[in-house]
C-alpha cells in the first residue's frame, strides 16, 4: 500500500528537521511526504526541500492556515491510498510504516491511531509531560491503550485514514483545537471501522516550558466543550475529572481558613494521589527527578484543562454564548 504522510507545520525548524530525518530511515519505502506550512513566511522551504534527494516530498506554503485546514489541503494534494497525519514534533521509529502496513493487511481498518512515547533524548520536563499526558492517574490512560470505552478514537499526532474516509467526511472541521477528536467522531458516525495499532508508536515531543504546556491543555479544555456542542453524546465522565480536581483544590484551600478538619481530610486524599503519581512516574522513567516533575506537570495539566473546560462551559452552556472562549 502507498501512504501519504501529511504534516502540518508552523515554524519550529529543528523539530521539522528531526521528523524528516527519522522518515528517511523508514524500512517501508512506499510513501510520500506532504508538508503544508502555515507559518508567516516560507522560511522552512529550503530546509524541507533539502530532503528531496532522500524523500518523495512536496512542500506547500499557505500563510496563516490552521492545522485542520492544512491537513485537508495536504489530502487534496496527496496521491496515497492512505493518508497519515503526523505532528511535526514527532520522531518516527524506522519500522513505523512497516508495522502499519503489516497490520492493515491482516486487520483492514478505515482509520487507525497509534500511541506516543517519550524518546530517550527528550528532556526531563518533556518526559514528565509525556507521562502526565498518558498516565492512568491523569488522563485515564485513554491515549493509545488497548482498552477503551466504545470504538477507538484516533488522535491527530499519529493517525491514518483511507482515501475513502476523507472523501466521505471531507476531513477536518474548522476547529482550532480538538479537531482530531471531532474528526474521529464523524468517522465513526459514518460507519467506518477504526482501531488502535499498539506497536505503531511515535516519539512525541512535548512543550518545552510549563507556560506553553499550560496554554496547550487550557485549549484542550476549551475545545472539549466546543466538541460537546457539536456532538452532545460525546461528553464522558472522564472529561469532568480535571474540572473536579480544580474545584477540589480550591475547596481544600478555602477549608484551611474555615474548616480545619475538612482541610486535613482533603489534603490527606490529595497526598495519596500525589504519592501514587510520584511512585508510578519514577518507576516508569527510572528517575526520581522526573517523578517530582510529574507532580508539577500533573497539577498544571489538570488545572489548565479544568479551567478551560469550566470557563467555556460557563460561556457556552450556562450563558448561551455561541462563540464561547476564543482559542
Amino acid at each position: 500500500m502507498f501512504y501519504s504522510l501529511i504534516i502540518a507545520v508552523l515554524n519550529r525548524p529543528d523539530e521539522v528537521r528531526e521528523c524528516l530525518d527519522s522518515l528517511t530511515l523508514q524500512t517501508h519505502k512506499q510513501f510520500e511526504v506532504v508538508i503544508v506550512d502555515g507559518s508567516q513566511d516560507d522560511g522552512l522551504k529550503s530546509l524541507v526541500m533539502g530532503f528531496a534527494t532522500q524523500l518523495d516530498i512536496k512542500y506547500f506554503f499557505i500563510k496563516g492556515l490552521g492545522p485542520g485546514e492544512s491537513r485537508n489541503y495536504g489530502c487534496e494534494q496527496a496521491k496515497g491510498d492512505f493518508f497519515l497525519f503526523l505532528d511535526s514534533d514527532c520522531i518516527i521509529p524506522s519500522k513505523y510504516l512497516e508495522i502499519v502496513d503489516g497490520f492493515l493487511k491482516e486487520n483492514p481498518l478505515d482509520a487507525y491511531g497509534g500511541p506516543d512515547a517519550a524518546h530517550e533524548s527528550f528532556t526531563p520536563l518533556q518526559k514528565a509531560i509525556s507521562y502526565t499526558m498518558t498516565s492512568i492517574f491523569t488522563t485515564g490512560g485513554i491515549r493509545g491503550k488497548k482498552r477503551h470505552i466504545g470504538q477507538f478514537h484516533p488522535r491527530g499526532f499519529n493517525m491514518g485514514i483511507s482515501r475513502k474516509v476523507f472523501e466521505v467526511t471531507r476531513g477536518y472541521s474548522g476547529l482550532r483545537a480538538g479537531e482530531d477528536i471531532e474528526l474521529s467522531m464523524r468517522i465513526i458516525r459514518a460507519g467506518f471501522k477504526t482501531g488502535l495499532i499498539p506497536e505503531a508508536f511515535v516519539y512525541h515531543k512535548r512543550r518545552t516550558s510549563l507556560k506553553k504546556f499550560f496554554r496547550q491543555v487550557y485549549r484542550f479544555g476549551v475545545a472539549r466543550i466546543n466538541i460537546y456542542k457539536l456532538h452532545k453524546n460525546e461528553l464522558k465522565l472522564t472529561h469532568f475529572f480535571p474540572a473536579a480536581f480544580l474545584i477540589y483544590c480550591v475547596i481544600m484551600v478555602l477549608s484551611l481558613f474555615f474548616l480545619h478538619d475538612l482541610f486535613e481530610l482533603m489534603a490527606g486524599f490529595l497526598c495519596f494521589y500525589i504519592l501514587a503519581i510520584f511512585i508510578d512516574s519514577s518507576t516508569r522513567n527510572r528517575s526520581i527527578y522526573i517523578g517530582f516533575l510529574s507532580i508539577l506537570t500533573t497539577f498544571i495539566q489538570l488545572s489548565g484543562y479544568g479551567w478551560g473546560f469550566l470557563k467555556n462551559a460557563w460561556k457556552r452552556i450556562v450563558m448561551g454564548d455561541g462563540d464561547g472562549v476564543k482559542i
